[in-house]
C-alpha cells in the first residue's frame, strides 16, 4: 500500500472515530445527472466515458454527489459519512496539475442544528490538518443568494444573476448591465432595435421560434429599468466584505438595514461563530469574504471554507468543504436534508510535510 494510500486511510479512522459510517460510491457516475447539475462546463473538467446498458458515463469528479444520492435513497437521520479514494479531473490548462487524485472526505446530514454540523465539519477538518499551521478562509455563499432575491428588479434578472453566482465575472458583468452601469453591446442594440440582419440561413440548434422567444425576452429585459443605485452600492459593498469573522459580521449587519433580505443569512453566520467559539475555534482571528468559495462546485449554497499554505501559493487548497442542502433537494424527489461536508487531499498535505 502507497505511503499516500496509507495516510488517506489514517485520516479516514479518525473520521470513523467520530462517528462516520464508511462508504465507497462506484467510480462511474451517471453523466446525464451531473451535466443535469452543473452544465456542459462539467466536460471541461470531466472524463467522460459511454457504456452500452448505462450511457454517457463519468469518472467520478467528486464525492458528494453519489454520497447525497445514497443517503437520500436510504439513510438514516441522522447520518455520518467518510470516504477516501480517486478522484478524476481532466487538466487541459495545467499540464502538470494531477489528473488523479486521492481524497477523503466528511460528509454531515443533520436537520437538528446546521450551525452546529457546520462548526464540526470544520473543526474536525482543521483538527486533521492543525500540525500544517495553514491559514483558513470562510465565507457564506447563502448570503449572496438572499442579496440577489431580495433585489427589486424582474424575476428574469435575478434568475440569470442567480445561474452565474459560481461564475464572477458573468455575475458582474450582468450587475453592471442591469444596474445600468455598462453600455448595451452594439450587436444586442442593433437586435433590440431591428437592424440586425433577418435573412441568415438557421445553422444552430436552436428554432426560429427560439430565437424568437429568446429576443423577445431581451426587449423586455431592456424596458426594464435599472437595479437602484442604492442596491448597486450595497451588493458592492457585500461583495468587498473580508474581514476577520466579528467585524464581518458587523458589517453584514450594517448591511442588512439597507438590504433586509440578508438578515437571517446574516443571522446564520453569527449562530455558526458560535457554534465555532464552543468548539475551540479562534473565531477572533478567523477569515470571512464573503466572495469565498464562488469558484468551487455549484452545488455549495450556504457556508463554504478552505485551508491554504500561503508559503506555498502554488498549491491547491489542502481542504474544502461546505454547505449543500438544496442538492439533498434535487436528487431526493422531494424529500430533502441540512447536509455539509468537506475533503482533503493527502497529496498536497504529503507535499507541505516533506521528505520523513
Amino acid at each position: 500500500m502507497s505511503d499516500l494510500r496509507t495516510q488517506a486511510l489514517a485520516i479516514r479512522d479518525v473520521f470513523v472515530a467520530a462517528g462516520a459510517e464508511v462508504v465507497d460510491p462506484p467510480v462511474l457516475q451517471s453523466a446525464d445527472l451531473l451535466l443535469d447539475l452543473y452544465g456542459e462546463d462539467i466536460r471541461a473538467r470531466a472524463y467522460v466515458t459511454s457504456d452500452a446498458m448505462r450511457g454517457e458515463q463519468m469518472l467520478r469528479p467528486d464525492f458528494t454527489v453519489p454520497v447525497v444520492q445514497m443517503h437520500m435513497a436510504n439513510g438514516a437521520e441522522p447520518a455520518r459519512y467518510t470516504y477516501a479514494g480517486e478522484v478524476f479531473r481532466r487538466q487541459e490548462d495545467d499540464p502538470d496539475k494531477p489528473s488523479e487524485y486521492l481524497q477523503v472526505g466528511y460528509e454531515v446530514f443533520d436537520r437538528h442544528d446546521p450551525a452546529a454540523a457546520d462548526a464540526e465539519v470544520f473543526a474536525i477538518i482543521s483538527q486533521s490538518v492543525a500540525p500544517l499551521s495553514l491559514r483558513a478562509a470562510t465565507g457564506d455563499i447563502g448570503i449572496l443568494m438572499a442579496a440577489v432575491e431580495g433585489l427589486n428588479t424582474s424575476e428574469q434578472r435575478r434568475a440569470a444573476l442567480r445561474r452565474h453566482i459560481w461564475r464572477p465575472r458573468r455575475f458582474r458583468a450582468l450587475l453592471d448591465r442591469f444596474g445600468g452601469r455598462s453600455a448595451t453591446p452594439d450587436s444586442r442594440a442593433a437586435l433590440l432595435s431591428g437592424d440586425a440582419e433577418t435573412d441568415t440561413p438557421l445553422t444552430g440548434l436552436r428554432s426560429q421560434s427560439e430565437i424568437d422567444a429568446r429576443v423577445e425576452a431581451l426587449r423586455q429585459d431592456a424596458a426594464e429599468a435599472p437595479i437602484s443605485a442604492v442596491e448597486m452600492d450595497v451588493l458592492d459593498a457585500l461583495l468587498a466584505v473580508r474581514e476577520t469573522m466579528p467585524f464581518a459580521v458587523s458589517q453584514l449587519r450594517d448591511l442588512a438595514v439597507d438590504l433586509p433580505a440578508i438578515r437571517q443569512a446574516v443571522t446564520r453566520v453569527q449562530a455558526r461563530a458560535d457554534a465555532l467559539a464552543a468548539r475551540g475555534v479562534d473565531v477572533d482571528a478567523l477569515e470571512f469574504e464573503a466572495s469565498y468559495g464562488r469558484t468551487s462546485m455549484e452545488y455549495y449554497d450556504g457556508f463554504v471554507f478552505g485551508f491554504y499554505a500561503d508559503s506555498r501559493p502554488d498549491l491547491p487548497p489542502v481542504a474544502t468543504g461546505g454547505r449543500y442542502d438544496a442538492l439533498t433537494h434535487r436528487l431526493g424527489t422531494g424529500a430533502e436534508i441540512p447536509a455539509v461536508g468537506a475533503v482533503l487531499r493527502p497529496d498536497v498535505m504529503a507535499l507541505l510535510e516533506g521528505p520523513q
